[in-house]
């Protein structure tokens, strides 16, 4: 029976523990630090997931495991995967990126993407923190009422879509900025340069997958033109976002906010995140622990489609 090492926790997941033990060995790491690995020529597959993992799956990993065949990853992105050193070592990558069926019943992302824009509009998380003092006043929280606001999309695939209409719902004026992908919507307008979205938009919400063309798209150029009183959401990426500008233009603009489920390098550096720290002086900044896509409906369908994957390339179905 083949050796699966599991790097993501499942054990909350009704019945996907004994769904793979029917053909697998499973060794349990769900929350392992990179350490904490031994060498090992007997583990043939990794199931894993980005949230959670404290370390990339890299060379490193691959030379602990040199018989290993296989990396399943329960998730759309894959940037937590070296893909050209497992290309050069002939190691199969399987995620749910092209999974159409299954990822287009999932609108959990795009759900927190749209929770975060209202906490952070309405002063959600600081008003609650305010009561928990004993303190009742609407003064210092005062906010903005999303129909009247203007809203950025970066990225107009099923999460953008599932976000724009989240947000057409509540009478926003919708932009859109996405080179690959056709708006077909009376009432939302697909703008042709990224410095459009910058210009007009109250409300910026990236969906976008990282590449070697988004990283750092929200740079220092792109923040110059944005407004001074902009939220900008991620539930997308951190790397697509240079924290370090982004940091410089809300000590700048002091209405500005940015409410983040993804962190730069927060699967290697989470820990010292330098917008984690600024964070904790201010209340611009509202950050969640990448919990965008974590619901219980959203893992199952997610976990048990890649499992899936994993049993029919491993000819076990």
């Amino acid at each position: 029976m083949s050796k699966l090492l599991i790097t993501t926790p499942i054990s909350h997941i009704e019945g996907l523990v004994k769904y793979l033990k029917k053909d697998f060995e499973l060794i349990m790491l769900e929350t392992c630090e990179k350490e904490n690995l031994n060498y090992s020529e007997e583990i043939d597959a990794i199931f894993t997931n980005p949230n959670q993992l404290t370390f990339n799956i890299d060379k490193f990993i691959f030379d602990l495991f040199p018989n290993l065949s296989v990396v399943c990853t329960a998730s759309t992105g894959t940037n937590h995967i070296d893909k050209e050193e497992s290309k050069l070592r002939g190691i199969k990558i399987i995620s749910i990126t092209e999974e159409r069926d299954t990822i287009n019943k999932i609108s959990s992302t795009a759900e927190h993407a749209l929770a975060l824009t209202l906490s952070a509009l309405r002063n959600i998380p600081s008003s609650f923190d305010s009561v928990k003092k004993n303190n009742w006043s609407y003064l210092p929280f005062i906010g903005r009422q999303l129909s009247e606001l203007k809203v950025g999309i970066i990225g107009y695939g099923r999460l953008g879509k599932f976000y724009a209409n989240y947000c057409d719902a509540f009478g926003s004026e919708i932009f859109v900025y996405d080179p690959y992908k056709d708006v077909v919507h009376p009432r939302i307008k697909r703008v042709k340069t990224l410095q459009e979205i910058a210009y007009n938009s109250d409300i910026i919400s990236i969906h976008a997958h990282v590449n070697k063309e988004t990283i750092h798209l929200i740079d220092n150029d792109f923040l110059k033109k944005c407004k001074s009183d902009v939220l900008i959401v991620n539930t997308s990426r951190g790397e697509i976002v240079d924290e370090k500008s982004l940091q410089n233009k809300l000590i700048q603009n002091p209405k500005m906010k940015y409410a983040t489920d993804v962190l730069e390098g927060e699967f290697t550096n989470h820990d010292s995140s330098s917008i984690i720290n600024f964070s904790k002086n201010n209340n611009q900044v509202l950050i969640t622990s990448h919990i965008a896509g974590m619901t219980t409906e959203a893992q199952s369908i997610a976990y048990f489609r890649a499992a899936e994957l994993l049993k029919n390339h491993m000819n076990l179905l």
